[in-house]
């Protein structure tokens, strides 16, 4: 019999005996038999060929949930011939979506870049000259240093998409001293992460779908969602354990076509709906009162919003349903163009799961609109009223599953505030202003000496391409700029320096995502480099292991340090030197070793009853659960030694250290840990917007999006545009080059429904031009009912191009010429379609697709939330036959235009400082905190 997805048993073409008996056909190689596991080669056949591989685990590195997996090595050749799951992680358990196999597309990719290189012409004039990376770390280095040594600590910047660890450059970036971080996550997530951060003291929800009654999902998170293969099984669980799914999104996504609602609700809508569906749980009683009287700041509201009630709690139930008494089902059904009885329906449905209600939104409705955040506010609002927080089938703070590990000599936060990241006009947002980055450098408002760009594309990921490639040409603005990546990009194309880092098999680092009720780590690392280790050959550093000279970043960073800082004197080396050998250079091994044998809960213990140090317990086994079954953490009372020497506010019940700093809170009578906001509660009212001079927004309520359909005419052909799906099998822009998910995957039509096709006369297929408020982009059209009329939608993963025929990956990217018909108008149009090429790879011949996406996001105006800083993606659009002349994957953008939109939208912001003189409230979140004295304006 063969026995499918059976953790640790043999795979299905294993030879021997598996672990239920003689010969049979299992699901996984048993772990005591990885170091030598011997398989039948299936491409000799009839002949019967033995393989022997080493079987070496790492984590996936093609999204951000970090599932594990299994590299087969080659244990005559050292060649890695496939990537599988790895039975022993606690999240994916085995189990991996498409992306994770194709990882083999990535290491094999004929295209990819081998050696470092520097530019010799001009910037974007794509010539490039092989240089050593002695070279590059003295040249960059020096740079740094000199920086450094003038007092330019400000002039060095490290902008990264997925950063694929934790915490890795936090500490590298604080032992610089620099308030340098940037990332992408205001074009991805901020918006739902200050919405939940205002709440819980925490930025993102951990559902436990598995255990759920209830799930109500924003967007598409079964197939498509930020910790899509984890998150996909549980829900799948749930679902077979008889959950019953809701999904709001205009799009009918997979996950919709399984749910047992699907609300097709109107882009920036989806507040209402949640606030109709809270006024029911109130109104029928569906609440859990004790959680809500326990574990919320109702009497901070009740003071601040209503001074002449008593404080009493009965009265906030009656000010509460009050609040929100005009959100009837009818209203919502009106904001969101649907029928109100489904509303009805799932409220109930919500009602009866109780504490059993999990949810989750992340970009789609919360990242698409002005005003987003509250999206997030309002779905946590459900989960706070069912008591569903914490609890069995509920929805947890992320910071309860997720488990990061502390490294030895912790650098001290930074004390400068870089205001080209945290601008005064966006104190509250939850991210770096990242996007906003080359107009602030054309504004004046700075420059760059040295910038890093890891793992990131900004020239094709964010808006407003055309300004990104205005101010990445111009070295009066940016002095250098480091390209680190494995492959060509957009972006990398105009760097001085192209560093070719490691992909997931190739590289060291910790991850750990809240997938479930539970605490794990996982270790990536590089599989050649630990098989070669197994069988007697040492390397020194990754890169000798690697293909070419591609280097891991963990390495690059030490060696960088070091050539910054040679002697000590800035205190920078320190940080990178051997916590076993004082005095010599950090090594992967050194670093790792010491987070495994110090700061991982159990992790000791369970390697020494292997006979294991932790370092060779997490290279055999890849990932390690630290603690399962997380619930109620927020109600843990607290110790004697934490009391010792506290007190308790009269007012608040907050328990204070002598120092002042908040423990927890009393919760009748007893002193718990509670939350961490400053009234340890989940903050339903949030002082901290009213402080900060925005009360109408202190409570979770709904104001309509810049695409609310009031805004559209259609009789001018406007419509509403959703930018922002994402196909399950995409990666971004680092997966251009896994050719498997190109051939599933390969272009982005426009959804369009078949009445609003009617309506324009378009046929499916036929061109349009998609015209935005800086330019326009020409794209086919998918007539689909899977769209809800008056809104559009584009993937946002495909339209990828490059500029000569070589100089690019060719799996994805089209050959296009960029010109600039005026001093502010770009235009980008293809040259030729994507096609067969000649490589090493047999499969580049074979190359059957033709169009590869368009560019969409070029043609996109910023639309900074005064707020939340999130980019809002959703865009006003009209749709409109092509026209003479235009062809498919045309997009232009007017730079003109593009800073009117940007000043625009800076109008609307409440600029720092706040009430107490501060740049930014310290309790809030903040990527790489700096010290508090920083935070004064």
């Amino acid at each position: 019999g063969v026995l499918l997805n059976t953790p640790n048993t043999p795979s299905p073409n294993a030879l021997g005996e598996g672990r239920g008996g003689g010969g049979e056909l299992v699901s996984y190689p048993p772990r005591e038999r990885w170091d030598d596991w011997t398989e039948l080669d299936a491409n000799a056949w009839p002949r019967r060929v033995e393989r022997h591989y080493t079987l070496v685990p790492t984590i996936c590195f093609n999204c951000e949930a970090a599932c594990g997996l299994l590299a087969y090595v080659d244990r005559e050749t050292l060649a890695i011939k496939r990537f599988e799951g790895n039975p022993e992680h606690p999240a994916s358990r085995g189990r991996n979506c498409a992306k994770g196999p194709a990882t083999i597309n990535q290491v094999n990719d004929p295209e990819r870049i081998l050696y470092p290189l520097k530019r010799a012409g001009p910037r974007g004039s794509g010539q490039w000259q092989r240089v050593s990376w002695e070279q590059v770390l003295e040249e960059i280095g020096g740079r740094i240093r000199e920086a450094f040594l003038n007092g330019r600590r400000g002039g060095v910047m490290y902008h990264v998409g997925r950063p694929g660890h934790d915490g890795y450059m936090d500490r590298v970036l604080q032992a610089w001293g620099i308030d340098g971080h940037n990332s992408h996550t205001n074009v991805c997530s901020a918006a739902a992460r200050l919405g939940y951060d205002l709440w819980q003291g925490a930025d993102r929800p951990s559902p436990d779908h598995a255990n759920a009654r209830f799930m109500l999902l924003l967007s598409s998170h079964l197939e498509t969602g930020h910790y899509f293969n984890p998150h996909a099984q549980r829900i799948m669980e749930g679902k077979q354990n008889g959950a019953k799914i809701a999904v709001f999104d205009p799009r009918l996504s997979n996950t919709a076509s399984v749910a047992d609602w699907w609300l097709p609700t109107w882009p920036g809508s989806e507040a209402a709906v949640l606030l109709a569906i809270a006024r029911i749980l109130l109104k029928e009683n569906l609440i859990d009162r004790e959680f809500v009287r326990q574990w919320t700041n109702w009497r901070e509201w009740l003071t601040a919003e209503r001074p002449a009630l008593t404080p009493s709690f009965d009265n906030f139930l009656t000010e509460l349903e009050a609040l929100y008494d005009g959100y009837t089902p009818e209203f919502a059904a009106r904001e969101a163009r649907v029928r109100p009885q489904p509303i009805v329906q799932i409220a109930r449905e919500i009602g009866r799961a109780g504490s059993a209600f999990s949810s989750h939104v992340w970009r789609g409705a919360a990242s698409g609109n002005l005003g987003g955040w509250q999206v997030a506010r309002c779905l946590e609002l459900l989960n706070v009223l069912t008591g569903s927080i914490g609890t069995p089938g509920g929805t947890s703070p992320n910071s309860w599953d997720k488990f990061t590990p502390q490294p030895f000599l912790k650098p001290p936060p930074q004390q400068l505030w870089n205001e080209l990241l945290w601008p005064k006009e966006y104190p509250l947002s939850h991210h770096e202003l990242s996007f906003l980055l080359p107009h602030f450098l054309k504004e004046g408002r700075g420059t760059l000496d040295v910038y890093f760009t890891r793992v990131y594309n900004p020239v094709w990921t964010n808006p407003d391409g055309a300004m990104w490639l205005d101010v990445l040409q111009d070295e009066a603005l940016i002095g250098l700029h480091a390209a680190l990546t494995p492959i060509w990009s957009e972006t990398a194309w105009f760097a001085d320096y192209v560093l070719p880092m490691g992909v997931g098999a190739e590289r060291h680092d910790l991850q750990s995502q809240e997938t479930h009720a539970s605490q794990w780590i996982a270790f990536r690392q590089p599989v050649r480099r630990v098989a070669m280790a197994r069988l007697g050959q040492q390397a020194r550093y990754t890169y000798e292991a690697n293909p070419g000279e591609v280097w891991e970043e963990d390495e690059f960073w030490t060696e960088l340090s070091w050539r910054i800082d040679p002697d000590g004197a800035l205190g920078i080396r320190k940080y990178f030197e051997s916590p076993y050998r004082p005095g010599e250079k950090l090594t992967v091994e050194d670093y790792y070793g010491w987070i495994f044998e110090n700061s991982v809960p159990g992790l000791p213990e369970a390697a020494a009853e292997r006979g294991l140090t932790p370092l060779d317990y997490m290279r055999r086994f890849g990932a390690f659960e630290v603690r399962r079954g997380v619930y109620r953490l927020h109600e843990t009372p607290l110790t004697e030694a934490q009391l010792a020497g506290s007190s308790v506010e009269p007012e608040t019940e907050i328990v204070r250290s002598t120092e002042g700093a908040a423990l927890g809170v009393v919760i009748d009578g007893v002193a718990r840990s509670g939350f961490p906001t400053p009234s340890r509660r989940l903050e339903f009212y949030s002082p901290t917007l009213a402080a900060w001079r925005w009360p109408e927004a202190s409570v979770p309520n709904y104001s309509k999006s810049h695409v609310h359909w009031e805004r559209l005419d259609p009789a001018k052909h406007e419509f509403a545009l959703v930018p922002t799906f994402r196909l399950p099998t995409l990666i971004h822009t680092r997966g251009g080059n896994a050719k498997w998910l190109y051939e599933i995957s390969n272009t982005n039509p426009l959804w369009l429904h078949p009445e609003d096709a009617a309506r324009l006369g378009i046929e499916a297929g036929e061109l349009v031009r998609v015209t935005t408020e800086i330019g326009y982009f020409v794209v086919n059209t998918w007539v689909t009912e899977a769209m809800r009329p008056g809104v559009v939608a584009c993937s946002h993963h495909l339209g990828r191009w490059r500029l000569t025929e070589t100089a690019g990956e060719r799996w994805s990217t089209v050959l296009s010429d960029l010109s600039r018909p005026s001093e502010s108008q770009w235009l980008l149009r293809q040259r030729e379609p994507l096609g067969p090429f000649a490589s090493d790879d047999p499969d580049s011949s074979r190359i059957w697709w033709r169009k590869g996406g368009v560019h969409q996001n070029f043609t996109f105006g910023v639309h900074p939330d005064p707020i939340s800083g999130m980019h809002c993606w959703h865009q006003k659009v009209t749709v409109e036959r092509a026209q003479p002349g235009d062809r498919y994957g045309d997009a232009t953008a007017d730079t003109a235009a593009s800073m009117r939109v940007y000043r625009e939208w800076l109008a609307q912001t409440r600029p720092a400082p706040g009430p107490d003189g501060s740049r930014r409230p310290q309790w809030l979140q903040r990527a790489v905190k700096p010290a508090p004295a920083a935070y004064r304006a």
